[in-house]
């Protein structure tokens, strides 16, 4: 094998790899309940491929932390990201109730009809709702 077949070969391992890892990012991860701030994330691999994924966490203060926080578990992954937007999630398990809102300062709004459809991913069973209101 020559030296431009060894590496064809290499970059197709390392796409694939890139792959495997996009394919096992999980679409959402929230905090269990609680009112917080939220992003919007395309993961992106070493090609063309990405995915949108919902990350809000209640030890955080702003969106960037959030997104600095996943986009390092991203990175060891091999993976890039892009943040399009955040919000606030307000999560009530007893209700079975999430509500999409608000926007982040730093990001701007997100999507959250998109926010919604991937949440519904992860909660089929919950009533979730979206409004542009509040911050």
């Amino acid at each position: 094998m020559n030296r431009l077949q060894l590496l064809s070969k290499g970059l197709r391992l390392i796409h694939k790899m890139s792959e495997e890892a996009l394919a096992g990012v999980p679409l959402v991860h929230i905090s269990p309940e609680g009112i917080f701030k939220y992003v919007l994330i395309n993961v992106i691999d070493g090609g063309d491929a990405s995915k949108a994924v919902v990350r809000g966490f209640d030890d955080c203060t702003w969106h960037a932390d959030i997104f600095d926080r996943e986009e390092e578990v991203f990175k060891k992954l091999g993976l890039r990201a892009e943040c399009p937007g955040g919000g606030r999630i307000e999560h009530n398990p007893e209700k079975k109730y999430l509500k999409v809102y608000g926007y982040s300062q730093g990001f701007g709004k997100a999507d959250h009809a998109q926010t919604k459809r991937i949440l519904a991913t992860k909660y089929p069973d919950y009533t979730i709702e979206t409004s542009d209101e509040g911050y």
